[in-house]
């Protein structure tokens, strides 16, 4: 392993990174949320989650709430997965002597 020439990979721009992570979450949640409120209503779900209020949640602002839960939680998977697969590259450059 030691013989093998490494190679460096320039850094991707802050956009390519918002990109890659942004869009493949935005997508996922978009997914999720028909595959959720094909089997639940978001009336229900409101009367179940906040049974002693009279909250004025119609159906729209759940769908909406839910896939921005559901972008967040996707992106930060994204986010960590990013993390976890940058190069080691970056990160074990041999200190200089002197």
């Amino acid at each position: 392993m030691d013989g093998e020439p490494r190679i460096e990979h320039p850094p991707r721009s802050w956009t390519q990174r918002l990109g890659a992570i942004l869009w493949p979450s935005f997508f996922s949640a978009g997914v999720m949320t028909m595959v959720f409120f094909a089997f639940v209503d978001p009336l229900d779900l409101r009367d179940i989650t906040f049974p002693d209020l009279k909250l004025e949640i119609g159906r729209g602002l759940g769908y909406t709430i839910c896939f921005f839960m559901f972008w967040a939680a996707t992106a930060s998977a994204s986010l960590f997965t990013w993390i976890l697969l940058r190069p080691a590259s970056r990160f074990n450059v041999p200190l200089k002597d002197g």
